[in-house]
């Protein structure tokens, strides 16, 4: 009958002794991984298709506009900065409801957020990890279009100083729609585990408010209401930041019969909007408390 010996191997093992990097680098590193995901990089080539797409949606019509203006020797674009990410707010709204949940609501679904508590890192940024990086692949959808038009209007030789203003003016209202659309998209998208039902929450919210606030808009315009029309706007992200830029930025607007907000109701505007985007951070913060995260 042969006896089995017990042996210990040495394999290696040691203390870590090397830099303890901290949370600031845990925030940066789940921030850059975010923004990333966005638009599908580190990901599969599935899931950088649609965000892809988008990003290509957004930018073509500029360089079309770009290409009319250099062909007509226009002395200005046709489409003012201000006006661009109005105009192409349905690809906005597209690809913030396919980004946000992902985002989110995968961490939420498989109970993955508490291995991110593991590390020094608190709820405090994951929040603003999240949500910076929400907004800064809502700003690059949004901006890299306004840099084609400001490039393509140098080339063209239009009036230097009246681009570099209206480039500037337009990086200042996407800059806002982005923090605004990233904060709301995460919290309807956090609200739920389910992809599916933050994308069906995301568009749902903003289309229909859109809708809604447009239809209300034109009625009280024809029906003679032209006071009501500029607060009805107060009801709607895309408005919001239609009024506010109308305000504060010298663009045209969209409202019935050009009954965009002045510097007083502007002021409201930017005060709804500076209002809902701390509102999004702090009813971030308290969805996960709320799941013990």
């Amino acid at each position: 009958m042969s006896t089995e010996t017990t042996r210990i191997h040495n394999i290696g093992y040691r203390n870590y002794d090397g830099p303890r990097l901290g949370r600031a680098y845990a925030r940066r590193s789940l921030y850059s991984q975010s923004l990333r995901g966005a638009y599908g990089l580190g990901r599969s080539a599935k899931s950088k298709v649609l965000p892809m797409i988008l990003f290509a949606v957004m930018c073509v019509p500029a360089a079309i506009v770009v290409a009319v203006a250099v062909a007509m020797k226009a002395k200005e674009l046709p489409l003012d900065y201000t006006r661009y990410a109005i105009f192409t707010q349905a690809v906005i709204g597209l690809f913030l409801a396919a980004q946000a949940p992902q985002s989110v609501s995968r961490d939420l679904r498989f109970k993955t957020v508490p291995l991110y508590f593991s590390r020094p890192i608190e709820r405090a940024d994951y929040v603003l990890a999240k949500y910076g990086a929400m907004a800064s692949a809502l700003f690059v959808l949004t901006g890299v279009p306004l840099l084609i038009l400001y490039v393509g209007s140098l080339l063209a030789k239009m009036d230097f100083v009246d681009q570099t203003k209206g480039f500037a003016q337009g990086l200042a209202s996407v800059a806002l729609l982005s923090l605004l659309f990233g904060g709301l998209g995460l919290v309807l998208a956090a609200l739920t585990p389910r992809r599916g039902f933050g994308v069906a929450a995301v568009i749902a919210t903003f289309t229909i408010s859109y809708g809604a606030v447009l239809t209300t808009q034109a009625i009280a315009d024809v029906t003679g209401s032209t006071g009501a029309v500029e607060w009805i706007g107060l009801f709607s992200p895309v408005t919001l930041i239609d009024g506010v830029q109308t305000a504060f930025l010298g663009a045209s607007t969209s409202f019935p019969s050009g009954n965009g907000p002045g510097y007083g109701t502007g002021a409201v505007y930017l005060l709804v909007v500076l209002s809902l985007i701390a509102g999004s951070y702090a009813a971030l913060m308290r969805r996960y408390r709320k799941v013990g995260l």
